[in-house]
């Protein structure tokens, strides 16, 4: 059972048994998946622009581009 620093289990199983009840409720689902696509895209785009700053070449940021269409696709 994996657990972060400063949680016990029983935090870390609470907080786990208590998202996957609110997961039960589409409209948490719903804004809980959206939040998470959002923070990925953004994660994705702050990468692309540490290489674009240290001038990666082009069919690198290319191919993080089609990345981020193709994830932005599905989502």
């Amino acid at each position: 059972m994996g657990t972060r620093q400063g949680q016990t289990p029983y935090t870390y199983d609470f907080a786990k048994e208590y998202l996957k009840q609110q997961m039960q409720n589409p409209a948490f689902k719903q804004s809980f998946l959206n939040e998470k696509a959002r923070l990925d895209i953004e994660y994705q785009l702050e990468e692309l622009k540490q290489d674009i700053a240290v001038c990666k070449p082009a069919n690198e940021l290319i191919g993080k581009i089609d990345q981020i269409e193709r994830f932005i696709q599905q989502v």
